[in-house]
């Protein structure tokens, strides 16, 4: 061990009280605190965008391919189309592509005795995996069951509406449709199952039914559907799967194939808002730490005068007193990087374990603050907050080379 690294050490850990000493606690709590703030909000704002997507992409899939509409979105009723089953094939030759399925919607009014609520029936048919579904939906539940038949008498309709309607599983719901004739068509569904996604546009608006359903109320052909939901592997690779299907050679030229982001803009233009914040919030926290560290500098140094005035008349060089006071900060800074990093990553997993911390779900979507944990954000947290505080430790250790030996050593 050289001179620099004994006489670094022996001022780090020295127990003797001094100001010093505190500034060193507090600056190690400061950088703690920094560091952690930055692993927690990137960590919270990954997991708040992540399971919003999740919810939305669950609910729709994240491509939907159909007749192409002007000013096309989830509340309107689609055009129908003849399904293709050779284009389904090309679609899920895609290994980016984890399954398609045909869908229709049609507005309904659910009636009891006493009240009732206007729904869009989403229709389904038995190809459907409702595992997308499964977080949504009330236990003591389940979907509806589909036949080759005719089409099921069973509806899966959201918690708020059945709440409003008072209605439970196992109650038969008066539900009716207006026909392409303008007449009112009733009939009687049973109701299997509950969801509650959180998303009040969606649970105040939708149920679940069958496709055939759908078909024989708009007059439909059996192989007539309102369009296809495209389910992905990797949501981020969405707009490359988009473009892909729309190269498609057999792509019939009146289909349009829009990720949901596009359809639904106002809750992901929300999320990409957070992002804003996010880096708002990280911002300042590398300033507090940045300052903090040149503060602590300043007052060692000065704390030490006599000693950096000492070591210069014995003939100990600017750098090697410069060392001291570097090797001494990057003590300072390395134990603020551990103890950000351990409390952060133990506050992030209590949450993920206790959910204590609570979110109005009618506001965000969200009963609880979602987390979603990256190593390589939390590793480069911490290599940016070393390379940035080694940089900046070089200005205050600058002080050191204006020091007069004499001067020094008499200074008070």
């Amino acid at each position: 061990m050289n001179i620099s690294s004994f006489i670094a050490n022996r001022i780090a850990f020295n127990q003797q009280r001094s100001f010093s000493r505190f500034i060193i606690r507090l600056s190690i709590i400061a950088t703690v605190i920094s560091v952690a703030v930055m692993i927690i909000t990137l960590a919270f704002a990954n997991g708040f965008q992540q399971k919003v997507s999740e919810k939305v992409f669950s609910f729709w899939g994240h491509i939907r391919l159909q007749e192409a509409m002007p000013y096309q979105n989830i509340l309107k009723e689609e055009y129908p189309i003849i399904a293709n089953d050779s284009i389904v094939r090309e679609i899920k030759q895609n290994p980016e592509v984890k399954s398609i399925h045909p869908f229709a919607t049609r507005y309904a009014i659910l009636k009891t005795v006493d009240d009732l609520e206007g729904v869009m029936v989403k229709g389904l048919d038995s190809t459907y995996d409702f595992n997308y579904l499964k977080e949504f939906m009330v236990p003591g539940g389940r979907p509806p069951k589909f036949n080759d038949t005719t089409y099921s008498r069973e509806i899966m309709i959201s918690k708020r509406t059945a709440d409003a309607m008072k209605l439970n599983v196992g109650d038969k719901v008066f539900i009716y449709f207006i026909r392409p004739d303008r007449s009112l068509r009733p009939d009687r569904l049973t109701i299997t199952g509950l969801f509650s996604t959180g998303i009040e546009e969606y649970d105040k608006t939708f149920a679940l039914g069958d496709i055939k359903l759908i078909r024989r109320l708009n007059d439909w052909q059996h192989n007539q559907v309102g369009g296809y939901e495209v389910f992905l592997n990797d949501y981020r690779k969405i707009d490359s799967v988009e473009e892909q299907i729309l190269n498609l050679p057999n792509l019939p030229p009146t289909w349009s194939a829009q990720s949901i982001q596009r359809i639904t803009p106002n809750i992901f233009d929300w999320l990409n808002m957070q992002d804003v914040t996010r880096n708002v919030l990280m911002g300042i926290m590398v300033v507090v730490a940045v300052i903090n560290l040149i503060t602590c500098l300043i007052i060692l140094v000065l704390e030490r005068m006599r000693m950096v005035g000492i070591l210069k008349a014995i003939g100990a060089s600017d750098w090697q007193v410069q060392k001291i006071f570097l090797r001494h900060s990057l003590i300072i800074t390395l134990s603020g990087i551990v103890g950000g990093v351990i409390f952060a990553l133990g506050l992030l997993l209590l949450q993920v374990k206790t959910r204590f911390i609570k979110l109005d779900e009618s506001a965000y979507y969200l009963d609880h603050a979602a987390v979603q944990i990256s190593a390589v954000e939390v590793i480069t947290i911490c290599a940016a907050t070393f390379l940035i505080s080694l940089l900046v430790l070089m200005i205050p250790t600058y002080i050191v080379k204006k020091v007069q030996p004499v001067k020094a050593i008499h200074f008070r």
